[in-house]
């Protein structure tokens, strides 16, 4: 279940959103784009790059005209990966990029964290989800303790991700991916 709980700075919980609608119409009040995409095809998670983006062509297709991206990967991770308590420090303080950041699931969960205003934005993406936060949007992601994803990345700029950090420590104020997931 897609989920966007959105809270003060202070960690003040202000509101719970669980329609899909709803969550896509709170966050494109902030410049943030949010769909269901179908994941109805088989797609075993062992799924090569290459497999992925053939499954899902057409919907890439799509989104690289809309943009005009000029590259494309494929992420995924497990809780057997040998660098994810790495690559989940990377992404778990605040940042901004010069590039927008669009990501959809096609497998597994995790949890992006917007700061574009007073507020925070939690967004727990999961299977079908289709996310683009606008560049200069602080934000940060974190994809738990035992991360289970698999998502397209979509850029504009050719070296892919490159992360501006803030220096701010809000992101410790805020339930972590794991939390989340028991507040189901």
């Amino acid at each position: 279940m897609s989920l966007l709980l959105v809270y003060k700075e202070d960690g003040e919980l202000l509101e719970r959103v669980e329609d899909h609608k709803q969550i896509a119409k709170r966050l494109d009040s902030i410049g943030v784009r949010f769909e269901r995409w179908k994941t109805d095809r088989e797609l075993p998670f062992s799924a090569t790059q290459e497999e992925v983006l053939q499954v899902y062509r057409e919907e890439v297709d799509r989104i690289v005209e809309e943009f005009d991206f000029k590259s494309i990967d494929v992420v995924s991770l497990t809780p057997e990966h040998p660098k994810r308590e790495e690559l989940r420090g990377m992404f778990l303080s605040e940042h901004t990029h010069s590039d927008f950041e669009v990501r959809f699931f096609v497998d597994g969960r995790g949890t992006f964290y917007l700061h574009p205003d007073d507020k925070v934005y939690v967004v727990l993406c999961e299977k079908g989800d289709f996310i683009s936060v606008p560049a200069h949007t602080k934000h940060w992601f974190d994809m738990g303790s035992k991360p289970f994803f698999k998502a397209i990345r979509f850029f504009s700029i050719p070296e892919g991700w490159v992360g501006n950090f803030t220096g701010s420590d809000i992101s410790k104020r805020f339930p972590e991916h794991d939390a989340l997931l028991q507040m189901l």
